[in-house]
């Protein structure tokens, strides 16, 4: 009997929890609308709506008494053009059944009705879907990446439309509004408009092994000229040679420039690469890129540092004024840098290193088998669970992953000088090097995770805003004295650690080499 009464309760208490798991409904308010309408306001039979399941649909329609509401000519027009245009968004027409509703009205004058009920129905469910959409993206960065770690969107879409409404005079500024409003995302719709704007893309593959040098002749030079003319980096010319010659250098200069690659005027693998991109594929990379822009958080902290991984940079922005600008090193497509937005916490300076699980499996652990003098070479101790330290002469291969390894403080060591934290799932953080030569390497897709920073203490400096505990010459003895200090940054700062390949500047299109190769899969699913 005991266990009886034991089982009812536990059968009772789960009821309960689950009961009170479910979403409480939204208060449902109606709106009064000035008239007179331009059509005729007819009643929804609620099984109608009901019947899409989609509790939006049903609040939005509740709050109009269950009423249609597309009775302006104006307004359903404005719907039909944006969802027309949805490309200019970086979205697809067919995503919102543009062409149907486009037919309902033409033919709006000789529907009864069940079909205006029907057609409006099917302007509200796609428009909810288009608003949602360009407030938030097509798709959901958490069930595609598992080192995307962004605040999730949840767009109110029937709030919004409910306001557009309320203030029909403003319907489309309203609308507006939802789209992200960054200037990056604007430079983006720029390029977009100016890819668009170029021929139809004939050319075919350039295919050379060797490196390409000013005043070489080949063959190819021909469809090289022929490249750079179509994306107007080298003027048309009458005649066509296959000579390299000083004008073709500087329009190749111009090309790289514009493609983050080393402006030299040798035309490499990476160059060669870049010239191959055909308009469809630049503009798949825009469009992969619009739909990242929407993840973005609209809004932005006051003060904050921007890393755009692809290209090797970060920024210090204060009151929208870029105040300093960092050459940066990140992930290799093997460790990737997480893509995450948070709030910057401390700085350490002489900052020790604990070996992560990653580089203990590939990197030290097989490093130890060939030489076990390796952990002295890179001033490693390794500690056992005890905290002890173990010897060379003592560390075995088998227990080699339960050791702790760490790095002791100095010019030496792989963070460097100062290492600059901020809460993440990842353990990454921005941190000096003991190899500043890689910052003059053009392709910096080099670290395990982390991003190294080029000039990090006059960063760190900036960053404490405490000219009085740590001016300059304070910070420089501090690291003198070899001894690990934690500073806190009492400033809200937040850092936005992004990813994005393309945009525009001056009407120019501006490319980034896609290190993590995002771009092709990210439109292939935008496009199902």
């Amino acid at each position: 009997m005991r266990y009886f009464v034991l089982l009812v309760s536990l059968i009772v208490l789960f009821s309960c929890k689950k009961e009170t798991e479910k979403p409480i409904p939204k208060k449902v308010i109606i709106v009064e609308r000035e008239k007179p309408f331009e059509g005729r306001v007819i009643a929804i039979d609620t099984t109608v709506y009901i019947s899409f399941k989609n509790p939006e649909l049903e609040f939005f329609y509740k709050s109009f008494k269950n009423e249609t509401v597309w009775q302006s000519t104006v307004l359903r027009k404005f719907v039909l053009n944006e969802f027309k245009n949805a490309e200019n968004e970086g979205l697809f027409s067919k995503d919102y059944n543009y062409y149907n509703l486009l037919s309902l009205e033409k033919k709006i004058n000789t529907l009864n009705d069940k079909q205006l009920v029907d057609y409006d129905l099917q302007l509200t469910l796609n428009f909810q879907k288009y608003i949602k959409d360009i407030s938030q993206g097509k798709l959901n960065p958490k069930e595609i990446y598992n080192d995307w770690d962004l605040k999730s969107k949840n767009t109110d879409v029937s709030k919004i439309l409910i306001s557009a409404f309320k203030r029909e005079a403003n319907f489309v500024a309203v609308i507006d509004s939802c789209k992200p409003q960054h200037e990056i995302y604007k430079k983006l719709k720029t390029a977009l408009l100016i890819v668009n704007s170029f021929p139809k893309d004939t050319l075919k593959t350039i295919l050379v092994e060797e490196k390409i040098v000013p005043k070489d002749t080949l063959k190819a030079m021909i469809a090289i000229k022929k490249r750079l003319i179509y994306w107007k980096d080298l003027k048309a010319s009458d005649s066509l040679t296959s000579i390299y010659d000083s004008k073709t250098v500087e329009a190749i200069k111009n090309f790289q420039f514009r493609h983050g690659l080393a402006s030299d005027g040798v035309i490499g693998k990476g160059t060669l690469q870049a010239l191959n991109f055909t308009k469809t594929k630049r503009k798949h990379q825009i469009m992969a890129n619009m739909e990242r822009w929407k993840w973005y958080p609209k809004e932005f902290s006051k003060e904050y540092l921007m890393v755009n991984i692809p290209d090797y940079n970060l920024v210090a922005v204060e009151n929208k004024d870029t105040i300093r600008m960092h050459k940066v090193i990140v992930g290799t497509n093997k460790r990737k840098t997480p893509i995450l937005t948070s709030k910057l916490s401390y700085a350490v300076f002489n900052p020790t290193w604990t070996v992560p699980p990653t580089i203990l499996k590939e990197d030290v652990i097989p490093a130890m088998l060939k030489n076990k003098n390796y952990l002295a070479k890179k001033n490693i101790t390794a500690y056992d669970n005890q905290g002890n330290i173990v010897s060379a002469e003592d560390w075995t291969a088998s227990k080699a992953k339960s050791y702790r390894y760490v790095q002791s403080p100095g010019s030496y060591n792989s963070l460097g000088m100062v290492k600059i934290i901020f809460p993440n799932k990842f353990s990454v953080y921005l941190h000096d090097t003991n190899h500043r030569d890689f910052f003059g390497k053009t392709n910096r897709s080099l670290s395990s995770g982390c991003v190294r920073v080029e000039n990090p203490l006059e960063l760190t400096n900036y960053l404490l805003k405490d000219s009085i505990n740590y001016p300059m010459d304070s910070i420089t003895s501090i690291l003198k004295k070899m001894e690990t200090k934690t500073a806190p940054i009492k400033s809200s700062i937040y850092l936005y650690q992004w990813y994005w390949t393309a945009w525009s500047n001056n009407n120019k299109l501006i490319f980034r080499d896609d290190i993590y190769n995002l771009d092709e899969d990210l439109y292939k699913k935008l496009e199902e």
